[in-house]
Protein backbone atom coordinates (compact mmCIF):
# COMPACT_ATOMS: atom_id res chain seq x y z
CA UNK A 1 0.00 0.00 0.00
CA UNK A 2 1.51 3.42 -1.08
CA UNK A 3 2.33 6.16 1.49
CA UNK A 4 -0.64 8.45 0.26
CA UNK A 5 -3.45 6.09 0.53
CA UNK A 6 -4.94 6.41 4.05
CA UNK A 7 -5.23 2.70 5.70
CA UNK A 8 -8.47 1.22 5.57
CA UNK A 9 -8.50 1.07 9.48
CA UNK A 10 -8.76 4.69 9.40
CA UNK A 11 -11.45 5.27 7.06
CA UNK A 12 -13.61 2.61 9.09
CA UNK A 13 -12.69 4.86 12.67
CA UNK A 14 -13.80 7.49 10.99
CA UNK A 15 -16.82 6.12 9.39
CA UNK A 16 -17.90 5.20 13.31
CA UNK A 17 -16.89 8.32 14.43
CA UNK A 18 -19.16 10.03 12.05
CA UNK A 19 -22.18 7.37 12.65
CA UNK A 20 -22.65 8.91 15.69
CA UNK A 21 -24.17 12.23 14.23
CA UNK A 22 -25.87 11.02 11.31
CA UNK A 23 -29.30 10.55 12.79
CA UNK A 24 -29.41 13.36 15.03
CA UNK A 25 -30.97 15.81 11.95
CA UNK A 26 -30.11 19.27 11.55
CA UNK A 27 -31.59 22.20 13.59
CA UNK A 28 -33.22 24.74 11.42
CA UNK A 29 -33.97 28.12 13.13
CA UNK A 30 -37.61 28.95 12.69
CA UNK A 31 -36.80 32.39 10.68
CA UNK A 32 -33.96 33.30 8.62
CA UNK A 33 -31.85 35.61 9.82
CA UNK A 34 -32.15 37.96 6.69
CA UNK A 35 -29.69 40.83 6.28
CA UNK A 36 -30.76 44.09 6.92
CA UNK A 37 -31.28 45.64 3.68
CA UNK A 38 -33.51 42.36 2.32
CA UNK A 39 -36.59 43.75 4.59
CA UNK A 40 -38.74 45.78 1.96
CA UNK A 41 -41.84 45.05 4.40
CA UNK A 42 -40.64 45.09 7.97
CA UNK A 43 -44.23 45.82 9.71
CA UNK A 44 -45.40 42.07 7.88
CA UNK A 45 -42.06 40.11 8.88
CA UNK A 46 -42.48 41.81 12.91
CA UNK A 47 -45.94 40.73 13.31
CA UNK A 48 -45.36 37.34 12.13
CA UNK A 49 -42.50 36.87 14.07
CA UNK A 50 -43.92 38.40 17.21
CA UNK A 51 -47.01 35.79 16.23
CA UNK A 52 -44.62 33.23 15.43
CA UNK A 53 -46.21 32.53 11.74
CA UNK A 54 -44.23 31.33 9.19
CA UNK A 55 -44.29 32.80 5.64
CA UNK A 56 -45.08 29.09 4.48
CA UNK A 57 -47.77 28.53 7.27
CA UNK A 58 -49.65 31.86 5.74
CA UNK A 59 -48.69 31.38 2.37
CA UNK A 60 -50.58 27.34 3.01
CA UNK A 61 -53.41 29.87 5.29
CA UNK A 62 -54.18 31.90 2.53
CA UNK A 63 -53.61 29.47 -0.57
CA UNK A 64 -51.30 31.36 -1.98
CA UNK A 65 -47.18 30.10 -3.16
CA UNK A 66 -44.62 30.16 -0.39
CA UNK A 67 -42.98 32.32 -2.73
CA UNK A 68 -45.50 35.06 -3.71
CA UNK A 69 -45.62 35.65 0.55
CA UNK A 70 -41.84 35.55 0.70
CA UNK A 71 -42.26 38.47 -2.09
CA UNK A 72 -44.60 40.55 0.28
CA UNK A 73 -42.41 40.26 2.82
CA UNK A 74 -38.62 40.27 0.85
CA UNK A 75 -39.21 42.50 -2.02
CA UNK A 76 -41.89 44.54 -1.23
CA UNK A 77 -44.70 43.46 -3.53
CA UNK A 78 -48.46 44.62 -3.06
CA UNK A 79 -50.71 41.36 -3.13
CA UNK A 80 -54.18 41.37 -5.14
CA UNK A 81 -56.91 42.93 -3.84
CA UNK A 82 -58.35 39.06 -2.49
CA UNK A 83 -55.28 38.70 -1.22
CA UNK A 84 -54.72 42.02 0.53
CA UNK A 85 -57.82 40.91 2.36
CA UNK A 86 -57.11 37.66 3.70
CA UNK A 87 -54.22 38.28 4.95
CA UNK A 88 -55.55 41.42 6.99
CA UNK A 89 -58.67 39.30 8.01
CA UNK A 90 -56.28 37.03 9.26
CA UNK A 91 -53.55 39.42 10.82
CA UNK A 92 -55.69 41.43 12.34
CA UNK A 93 -54.35 44.34 10.61
CA UNK A 94 -55.90 46.74 8.32
CA UNK A 95 -54.32 47.30 4.61
CA UNK A 96 -52.60 50.62 6.08
CA UNK A 97 -50.71 48.75 8.71
CA UNK A 98 -49.66 45.89 6.62
CA UNK A 99 -48.95 47.26 3.13
CA UNK A 100 -48.13 51.03 4.02
CA UNK A 101 -46.81 51.68 -0.13
CA UNK A 102 -45.11 55.00 0.91
CA UNK A 103 -43.03 52.77 4.28
CA UNK A 104 -42.25 49.83 1.63
CA UNK A 105 -40.69 52.17 -1.16
CA UNK A 106 -38.61 53.99 1.26
CA UNK A 107 -37.82 50.38 3.02
CA UNK A 108 -35.06 52.16 5.30
CA UNK A 109 -31.93 50.73 7.28
CA UNK A 110 -32.03 51.17 11.23
CA UNK A 111 -29.27 52.31 12.23
CA UNK A 112 -28.06 51.17 15.74
CA UNK A 113 -25.47 52.40 17.94
CA UNK A 114 -23.95 49.25 19.16
CA UNK A 115 -24.87 45.70 18.41
CA UNK A 116 -27.74 44.12 20.30
CA UNK A 117 -29.35 40.98 21.14
CA UNK A 118 -33.27 39.99 22.06
CA UNK A 119 -34.11 37.99 24.70
CA UNK A 120 -36.37 35.26 23.84
CA UNK A 121 -37.52 34.84 27.06
CA UNK A 122 -39.26 38.43 27.19
CA UNK A 123 -41.27 37.49 24.26
CA UNK A 124 -41.82 33.97 25.70
CA UNK A 125 -43.42 34.84 28.82
CA UNK A 126 -45.32 38.65 27.92
CA UNK A 127 -48.89 38.95 27.09
CA UNK A 128 -47.44 41.05 23.74
CA UNK A 129 -50.07 43.86 23.55
CA UNK A 130 -47.35 45.24 21.08
CA UNK A 131 -47.34 43.02 18.46
CA UNK A 132 -45.65 45.51 15.75
CA UNK A 133 -43.36 46.91 18.16
CA UNK A 134 -42.10 43.08 19.75
CA UNK A 135 -41.92 42.17 16.23
CA UNK A 136 -39.71 44.95 15.09
CA UNK A 137 -37.22 44.40 18.10
CA UNK A 138 -37.57 40.34 16.83
CA UNK A 139 -36.73 41.27 13.01
CA UNK A 140 -33.72 43.75 14.17
CA UNK A 141 -32.53 41.26 16.86
CA UNK A 142 -32.82 44.35 19.44
CA UNK A 143 -32.91 44.18 23.33
CA UNK A 144 -34.99 46.25 25.31
CA UNK A 145 -32.86 47.89 27.34
CA UNK A 146 -30.76 48.66 24.13
CA UNK A 147 -33.19 50.10 22.33
CA UNK A 148 -34.74 52.42 25.30
CA UNK A 149 -31.03 53.62 26.11
CA UNK A 150 -30.80 54.50 22.24
CA UNK A 151 -34.22 56.09 22.36
CA UNK A 152 -33.51 57.95 25.52
CA UNK A 153 -36.57 56.54 27.81
CA UNK A 154 -36.15 54.46 30.73
CA UNK A 155 -35.89 50.93 30.22
CA UNK A 156 -39.52 49.53 32.16
CA UNK A 157 -40.99 52.39 30.24
CA UNK A 158 -40.17 50.75 27.22
CA UNK A 159 -41.93 47.27 28.53
CA UNK A 160 -44.75 48.84 29.75
CA UNK A 161 -45.54 50.03 25.47
CA UNK A 162 -44.50 46.31 24.59
CA UNK A 163 -46.16 44.56 27.18
CA UNK A 164 -48.66 46.79 29.30
CA UNK A 165 -50.49 48.31 25.87
CA UNK A 166 -49.54 51.49 26.84
CA UNK A 167 -49.69 54.56 24.48
CA UNK A 168 -47.13 56.81 25.34
CA UNK A 169 -46.79 60.87 25.28
CA UNK A 170 -46.91 62.48 21.57
CA UNK A 171 -42.65 63.60 22.50
CA UNK A 172 -41.94 59.81 23.19
CA UNK A 173 -43.82 58.15 20.11
CA UNK A 174 -41.96 60.78 18.09
CA UNK A 175 -38.82 59.55 19.52
CA UNK A 176 -39.65 56.12 18.63
CA UNK A 177 -41.12 56.79 14.95
CA UNK A 178 -37.32 58.84 14.46
CA UNK A 179 -35.43 55.77 15.72
CA UNK A 180 -37.31 53.16 14.21
CA UNK A 181 -38.27 55.25 10.98
CA UNK A 182 -41.93 53.55 11.00
CA UNK A 183 -45.19 56.29 11.50
CA UNK A 184 -46.13 56.01 15.39
CA UNK A 185 -49.60 55.23 13.62
CA UNK A 186 -48.15 52.02 12.40
CA UNK A 187 -45.72 51.45 15.80
CA UNK A 188 -48.32 52.12 18.00
CA UNK A 189 -51.74 50.56 16.20
CA UNK A 190 -52.03 47.90 18.73
CA UNK A 191 -52.18 50.49 21.53
CA UNK A 192 -54.67 52.16 23.27
CA UNK A 193 -55.10 55.65 24.03
CA UNK A 194 -55.30 56.23 28.26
Amino acid sequence: MSKNQPESHNIQAWSLINRKYLGQGVRVKRFRRPKRSQIRNRVLLAILMAKDIKLSRLAEELSVSSRSVSAWVYEGRIPSRTNMDKTCRLLGYPQHVLFNEALLRQSPIVCQPTPSRFMKRTAAGSPRSNVILTGLCMVYDFSVTDVSIWIGVHPGTFRKWLHHNHLPSLALQEKAEHFFRIPRSILFADCEPR
